[in-house]
């Protein structure tokens, strides 16, 4: 494989996509219950994707943010948890167009962030993704400079605030509109690691996409 790959389907069909993928891609959960299973009907359990030998769990998406209420806090003591059962977690952060054209994009993912910071002590198994909620199906894409500028602030961010090398080994994705024709100009700089893509991971194009993972290495 050129990347790491992985696919993230709705629960349901996580055993079926899992059964029917190679091995060497792996399924993640769009979401888990922030604690312990128990009475919490219709949640779906850390405990339960570990059953089901899923690795991964997508936290904190925008749209969980936004139309679930789904505070900083909140979303941080679900990575948290995930990771105790031994779940890898990508984790995401971004702002809206408001916060942006109001010039505190920073300020915003600074804080998703360090919610998610003052709750583990490993980054090990953490992967950020910055999605600008503005960018998110809506075609519009930050320009690969925007996406430097917050990639590099954030990894900058991780240095001061964690540690430089978990500033120097923690992934830090991009999602937002990724597409075959952006992706290698998105993946040429030097702080984006990867994509969280959406609807062009339904299409022939995500083979590009996962491709322009070589586009550093033969730079």
């Amino acid at each position: 494989m050129l990347a790491e790959v992985v696919v993230s389907p709705p629960y349901v069909f996580l055993p079926v996509a899992k059964s029917l993928l190679r091995s060497d891609i792996k399924v993640a959960a769009q979401n888990c219950w922030v604690r312990k299973g128990g009475a919490f009907t219709g949640e779906i359990s850390a405990e339960m994707l570990v059953n089901l030998d899923i690795p991964w769990v997508v936290l904190g998406h925008s749209e969980r943010r936004a139309l679930l209420n789904e505070s900083n806090e909140f979303v941080g003591d679900k990575v948290e948890y995930a990771l105790s059962q031994g779940l890898k977690v990508i984790a995401c952060i971004g702002e809206t167009l408001e916060q942006r054209e109001s010039g505190s994009t920073m300020a915003v993912v600074a804080a998703q962030t360090k919610a998610i910071a003052d709750k583990i002590k490993s980054w090990d198994n953490v992967v950020l993704a910055y999605e600008p909620v503005w960018a998110i199906g809506t075609g519009k894409v930050a320009s690969p400079a925007q996406a430097q500028e917050v990639h590099a602030e954030l990894r900058k961010w991780l240095a001061e605030n964690v540690s430089a090398e978990v500033a120097q080994t923690t992934r830090i994705i991009y999602g937002g509109s990724v597409n075959g024709g952006n992706c290698k100009e998105l993946a040429g700089q030097a702080d984006v690691d990867g994509f969280l893509v959406g609807g062009a991971s339904l299409k022939p194009e995500f083979i590009d996409i996962i491709k322009s993972a070589t586009v550093k290495k033969s730079a």
